[in-house]
């Protein structure tokens, strides 16, 4: 039975979300996008996060949520700014009920291109070829298109080995 997932790829300028159907098997993609943030007051951004991904929620009606982990940024401000981000996103999928699965870039980039040190660009070309997509594409919308894959197959595979599938 196919799921529909949501994929996020948090950021505090530019979020980006992605939202597939999957059996674990076989994908089909249904949508993607960015949120974008404007201006400088860094709480009204949060705002534009939660409000943005909870109308994709509402839009698209996603079972499942999958979320990029934080990784140690550059310096500790943009580590804290992206968790918030991460935060804002995660809040909108709790206030519609929805499971919350997480992944470390590394983790997703050993699913989809079987190298975890795998440059962005791979991913969006694997990306491509697994849901059969052409035309432009931003990394922020591979990326979470990326994440909602990573959970689909991970989350498939765990299924199998319980049991259930």
């Amino acid at each position: 039975m196919a799921v529909r997932i949501l994929g996020i790829d948090p950021g505090s300028r530019i979020t980006g979300f992605g939202v597939i159907e999957s059996d674990g098997r076989h994908s089909r993609y249904v949508a993607s996008g960015c949120v974008r943030t404007a201006g400088e007051d860094f709480a009204a951004r949060l705002g534009e996060i939660f409000h943005g991904i909870d109308a994709v929620l509402g839009e698209h009606r996603p079972a499942e949520v999958a979320v990029e982990q934080v990784f140690m940024a550059k310096n500790a401000g943009a580590a804290l700014k992206l968790g918030q981000a991460r935060g804002a996103a995660i809040v909108a999928a709790v206030r519609h009920g929805l499971p919350v699965f997480e992944y470390t870039p590394r983790a997703v980039k050993q699913a989809l291109v079987g190298n975890g040190g795998a440059e962005k660009e791979q991913v969006q070309h694997m990306v491509r070829i697994l849901l059969g997509l052409q035309g432009r594409m931003g990394l922020d919308e591979s990326d979470a298109l990326a994440i909602a894959l990573c959970h689909a197959h991970s989350h498939a595979n765990l299924e199998r080995l319980r049991g259930r599938a």
